[in-house]
């Protein structure tokens, strides 16, 4: 196998590798509230909490919609890429929450294009050994009613909330292609969150992560 060049291989450290310091993604729609349990969980693990994606991309994805769905799906992957490289820089540090990684480029993209959960995962699979592997991933679920509550009370709604509750079938697509993504997640983990503060959520994480379930 050719190596890859130097530039281009992902950032390494043996402190980062060898730390232990647990990588814990936050997957699920929009409004379900993985923002808030990201910096809980980050504050009570002393670490790091980052958004996939990050700046500079965050900055531009207001403006990728207007793109093709293979450009769109390449910017992307960008995203996801530059955000493996923040996680294992922050890992050599202490432990990181991700509010968002691979799960969602595959379930959100292949709703908004209406293809198959795995047509978009083929796609990205030559990049998954440059990407950081997750400790956990948490994949967080709730009823449609809750999601439209809690959806309510956010202060700045994006585009992608707003067509979640009105683009028909727009939600049960996204809720199912997420199901779709997580069974071949080997780091899933589901986590209910209907009746459940915040905090209720935190403390449940932080017991799984010391005491994983079978």
């Amino acid at each position: 196998m050719t190596r890859v060049p130097l530039p281009y291989q992902p950032f390494s450290s043996k402190t980062a590798e060898n730390t232990g310091h647990p990588v814990i993604v936050l997957e699920g729609v929009s409004g379900i509230g993985k923002s808030t349990l990201a910096s809980l969980l980050a504050a009570r693990l002393q670490g790091f909490s980052l958004h996939t994606l990050t700046s500079p991309h965050a900055d531009w994805a207001p403006t990728v919609s207007e793109l093709r769905p293979l450009p769109q799906l390449g910017f992307y992957l960008s995203g996801l890429l530059h955000a493996s490289d923040r996680i294992r820089q922050k890992q050599a540090h202490g432990p990181v929450v991700a509010d968002r990684y691979q799960s969602s480029v595959i379930a959100c993209h292949a709703t908004v294009h209406h293809v198959p959960t795995d047509a978009v995962a083929t796609l990205l699979a030559p990049f998954r050994s440059y990407l950081v592997a997750p400790t956990r991933t948490y994949y967080l679920r709730c009823s449609p009613d809750t999601l439209r509550r809690r959806m309510a009370t956010k202060k700045v709604l994006a585009r992608d909330d707003t067509d979640l509750l009105t683009i028909p079938a727009r939600l049960p697509q996204l809720m199912a292609n997420f199901a779709e993504v997580a069974q071949t997640d080997t780091s899933a983990v589901w986590l209910d969150t209907d009746g459940k503060s915040p905090n209720e959520l935190a403390d449940w994480v932080l017991n799984d992560l010391e005491h994983p379930r079978a």
